[in-house]
């Protein structure tokens, strides 16, 4: 089983910038792909950032430019930078990777979820 811990969401004024982490910890062979999926108030949950060892980034056209992911896979831990933030960009974030378990089986696991919210 893995496990996501996330954190660094919060309050910001337009224009201005948080960092999110996850840290991904438990019983795995090895973390595939990493990513950050937001739900606005009311809306469904969509990517916005992915990315996997080896293959370009990918990022949802709203977030490009102002947004970037990365990882740290010897903390097993993947961040997203977002400047530049917008009201709209208003969402719970989650995170979310793909683990190879030691019986070589791959599964999902989600994050349980960080409030980022931007005032006007």
């Amino acid at each position: 089983q893995v496990q996501l811990v996330e954190s660094g969401g919060g309050l910001v004024q337009a224009g201005g910038s948080l960092r999110l982490s996850c840290a991904a910890s438990g019983r795995f062979r090895e973390i595939n792909t990493v990513g950050w999926y937001r739900q606005p108030p009311g809306k469904q949950r969509d990517v916005v950032a992915t990315i996997t060892s080896g293959t370009p980034t990918n990022y949802a056209d709203s977030v490009k430019g102002r947004f970037a992911i990365s990882r740290d896979n010897a903390k097993n831990t993947w961040y997203l930078d977002m400047n530049s933030l917008k009201p709209e960009d208003t969402a719970v974030y989650f995170c979310r990777c793909t683990a190879t378990r030691y019986d070589g089986l791959r599964a999902i696991y989600w994050g349980q979820g960080t409030q980022v919210t931007v005032s006007s």
